[in-house]
């Protein structure tokens, strides 16, 4: 458990919620990564976790800043990432979502999320998520009133195995509703590479748990993909990943 504080949660010295690279980049594809950090504010220490499970997949998708990066730097993309670990709040989750701020995650308990009250939640969202989805909202809104179409990328990463189960999958495309155009045109092009497995809606079928993506694509039809990859092979080199999608997410927004 984490002491009651009367200061801020974000202190002087810890970095704000949101990093932004290349946010006039001319590319139509706008890049997310909602789980990219996995910083925590110094007033809540380390949560109770040890190094170890900090270094996980339950504090970050693993990867995803690295290869966010790349595309950004190849595309001439704007990448918006979280900064903090999802264990603090997961943006990814309505802000009344109870999976928002995990009590246990991946069978792991984060003793820095139990007991805490209405106000420490509502400090999180107000600190990391808030921030977070408005920084989106804000480069949207900022491209539409400039008549820039935008792509929107979401960038996740998951664990090879999970529950004891091997997920075989090198990366996954995930969609429903609002305009799922591009999305399914990524799917048929990635699935048509030699070399790599892809799975539709693997390992997560994308539903009304998700938040960013619906968020800001659904009600505008704006075209989107939530993309998953296979997180040890990506944070062994993100570059040949990056390469890839530089090649197939021109190819697929050509349906567009």
């Amino acid at each position: 458990m984490t002491a009651r504080r009367s200061d801020p949660l974000l202190g002087a010295n810890d970095p704000p919620p949101v990093r932004i690279t290349n946010p006039d980049g001319a590319s139509s594809f706008l890049f997310l990564g909602d789980h990219a950090g996995r910083a925590i504010p110094a007033a809540l220490g380390t949560l109770g976790l040890g190094e170890g499970d900090l270094a996980r997949h339950i504090a970050c998708d693993i990867g995803v800043s690295a290869l966010g990066a790349l595309l950004a730097g190849a595309l001439d993309a704007c990448f918006i990432e979280q900064y903090y670990t999802r264990l603090l709040v997961d943006c990814n989750r309505t802000e009344t979502n109870p999976e928002a701020i995990p009590a246990i995650s991946d069978g792991t308990a984060i003793p820095g999320n139990i007991g805490l009250t209405d106000a420490e939640k509502a400090e999180r969202i107000d600190a990391i998520h808030a921030p977070y989805q408005a920084a989106i909202a804000d480069i949207l809104a900022q491209r539409d009133a400039a008549g820039r179409a935008t792509i929107l990328v979401s960038l996740h990463s998951f664990t090879p195995v999970m529950g004891g189960f091997a997920r075989p999958w090198d990366v996954g495309v995930l969609h429903d509703g609002g305009d799922p155009r591009f999305a399914l045109a990524l799917l048929d092009r990635l699935s048509a590479r030699d070399g790599i497995v892809v799975g539709d809606n693997e390992p997560y079928r994308m539903d009304d748990t998700d938040h960013t993506v619906p968020r800001h694509a659904y009600a505008a039809l704006r075209p989107y993909a939530e993309l998953e990859f296979r997180q040890d092979r990506l944070a062994q080199d993100a570059r040949p990943w990056a390469t890839l999608l530089a090649e197939t997410l021109d190819e697929a927004a050509q349906v567009l």
